[in-house]
């Protein structure tokens, strides 16, 4: 053994060589150098324990071979790119919605340069961060001013800490949520330091039972739009409207979480209905919260609406810094709003309501292509047909309103066949992730963007 051990190179002598030389240039001296000692010690383990050299030390090419792909790949970023054949537009696990190219050239506009952020060119002047974004939300909704923060739960957090901490909040029952990674509404509320006051039954909850639970300690009234489940059947629920002549009667603000937080009518463009932020403004909700990466087709943002003394209130929590968006997700956002002023170009610019309103006959035709592109990869061991599909619009927003579709299904006679081209499927440049049913591996096209590199990674 001690002789195997002996035949180990030392890092002096490998770095001398050639190959070596040309890596440090690349990678810097410094990573060469604990990259090789990583390899050093596993060739001295399988010595230990195989009593024989690894192969990457007899050639010291191979040696040399697997250090280049040990420093290429800590080089390259692990969130990489994939085509979603999910069947799910908005899929919470693969980023969501697609920034539109106006949001994207904002972002890059904003990591390149300095911009006037927190600046009033104008004025020659400190301003506010949130400034440009509720001058559009003014424009598109009607509120009075608009808070802005990294997610839709800070917004919630934000608001009850700021407005409830010590106090009570009236939520019904059958709206104490939970969304993605077992996070609650009920969490939430403990975390921002008031109590959760439970109103009706999980079906059904009166105007009365708001009333009743009414105490002196009450914050305020509190609706949750349930975007990710509905209760069906013998059902009762209590408007904003109600809420708000019951609040006003009580000196109470009343507050909703909206969620996804749709800008635009979405059976206009023939998709399932979902609240407006509008509407609640209208009806006169106090504040709103709602996403900026659902249905906004925006970055990840938690956007809060209201009344300008309730915002300004916010504004000046010690959480808000906390919270807050940095220069990039405020540019793409303000981007993706701009487009809501002209709503007749969404569905061209916004790629999620792109994907959601695609036609049928469109999918046909990208369907064929698709199997087309896939049957000459594919060998005999497996069957190719299209066939109808029901799309999700999002996982955690919106997972029971689903859209007809059409998919690329893959059978074989052997489950392993499947299971091993959908790991296939994983090592390509980008990743194709689809999914199992029906003892089929389904490619949905209505979630897929950029079919056309999709069609071109099979080609190549």
């Amino acid at each position: 053994m001690q002789q195997l051990f002996r035949q180990l190179p030392s890092i002096d002598a490998l770095l001398k060589q050639p190959q070596a030389v040309e890596l440090c240039q690349k990678f810097t001296h410094s990573s060469v150098v604990e990259q090789a000692r990583i390899l050093l010690e596993q060739a001295r383990k399988q010595i230990i324990e195989h009593q024989a050299l690894p192969d990457f030390i007899a050639d010291e090419n191979a040696f040399f071979a697997m250090l280049g792909e040990k420093l290429q790949a800590l080089s390259e970023v692990k969130i990489r790119t994939v085509f979603n054949l999910t069947g799910t537009v908005l899929h919470t696990n693969l980023g969501r919605g697609l920034w539109s190219e106006k949001a994207i050239s904002a972002a890059t506009n904003a990591m390149r340069h300095n911009v006037a952020l927190e600046f009033d060119i104008d004025e020659g002047k400190r301003s506010h961060r949130d400034n440009y974004i509720s001058e559009l939300i003014q424009q598109l909704t009607g509120a009075e001013a608009a808070c802005v923060v990294n997610n839709n739960a800070a917004a919630v957090l934000l608001m009850l800490a700021t407005f409830a901490q010590g106090k009570e909040v009236i939520v019904s029952r059958g709206e104490l949520v939970e969304i993605g990674g077992a996070f609650r509404i009920p969490d939430i509320m403990a975390q921002a330091g008031c109590k959760l006051v439970e109103v009706g039954t999980t079906n059904r909850t009166h105007l009365k039972d708001y009333r009743n639970a009414i105490t002196e300690n009450t914050a305020f009234l509190m609706k949750v739009h349930t975007s990710n489940y509905h209760i069906q059947g013998f059902t009762s629920s209590v408007s904003e409207e109600e809420l708000v002549a019951l609040g006003k009667e009580y000196n109470l603000p009343v507050v909703t979480d909206l969620g996804s937080g749709s800008l635009t009518d979405m059976k206009s463009l023939n998709l399932p209905a979902e609240p407006m932020v509008q509407q609640k403004v209208a009806a006169g909700v106090d504040l709103v919260s709602f996403s900026g990466d659902k249905l906004l087709g925006g970055p990840q943002a938690g956007i809060i609406v209201g009344g300008k003394a309730m915002i300004e209130q916010l504004q000046q929590h010690p959480l808000k810094r906390v919270l807050r968006c940095d220069k990039v997700i405020l540019s793409a956002l303000e981007a993706t709003l701009r487009h809501y002023l002209f709503p007749e170009k969404l569905t061209d610019e916004l790629p999620t309501f792109h994907l959601l309103t695609q036609s049928l006959d469109s999918l046909q035709h990208k369907a064929e292509r698709l199997k087309n592109g896939l049957s000459k990869r594919l060998d005999s061991r497996y069957i190719l047909q299209i066939e109808p599909n029901l799309a999700q619009i999002g996982s955690g927003a919106l997972p029971s309103e689903t859209l007809p579709s059409l998919a690329v299904t893959i059978s074989a006679e052997k489950q392993s066949d499947l299971l091993a081209l959908e790991k296939a499927f994983k090592t390509y440049p980008s990743p194709i992730i689809g999914r199992f049913a029906q003892q089929k591996f389904w490619l949905d096209l209505r979630s897929v963007a950029e079919f056309e590199k999709l069609i071109e990674m099979l080609r190549r």
